[in-house]
């Protein structure tokens, strides 16, 4: 593993566990040229995804592009980063198993809409608010008020 601080070819593990999901190894090294410590993560990936973009372009898929957005979505809400870890694990394992090496974007869009949805509801609003490409006010609030229909639950008084 290449030391990130002066490019050394070797390191040495000093310390592996599981992630608290179990869904990877959390690898401590020490650089044998510098001596600097720094922690990798180690995944199980079934395939290589290419991700197929609305303008005919390619990608590789980006795990953590994909964390980033919903992090963003998720900013300020009482969300534990653990839980956004296991949406997007969950999506990669779904589109890994899906059988599918291309997969296009608006199908990752559409798993990440669903399961936010399920996690907290201003967030979904948020993600939807760029994903859709909310052109107007209205369009927020139409939408809006869709999620207030289907999230919301008779009350108890």
């Amino acid at each position: 593993m290449r030391c990130p601080f002066c490019a050394h070819e070797d390191s040495q593990v000093k310390d592996s566990r599981p992630t608290e999901d179990g869904a990877a190894i959390r690898r401590r090294r020490q650089c044998e040229g510098c001596a600097a410590r720094f922690t990798t993560f180690e995944r199980i990936q079934l395939r290589e995804l290419t991700v197929l973009k609305s303008e005919d372009r390619r990608e590789p898929f980006d795990r953590d592009k994909l964390l980033r957005s919903l992090a963003i979505a998720a900013r300020k809400r009482p969300i534990e980063p653990v839980r956004l870890e296991k949406l997007v694990s969950g999506i990669q394992r779904q589109l890994e198993t899906g059988g599918e090496s291309e997969i296009t974007s608006k199908r990752i869009g559409e798993l990440v809409m669903d399961g936010l949805k399920a996690l907290d509801t201003v967030a979904y609003i948020r993600f939807a608010s760029v994903y859709r490409d909310f052109s107007e006010a209205r369009d927020f609030e139409a939408f809006a008020g869709s999620v207030q229909e289907v999230g919301a639950s008779p009350r108890q008084d």
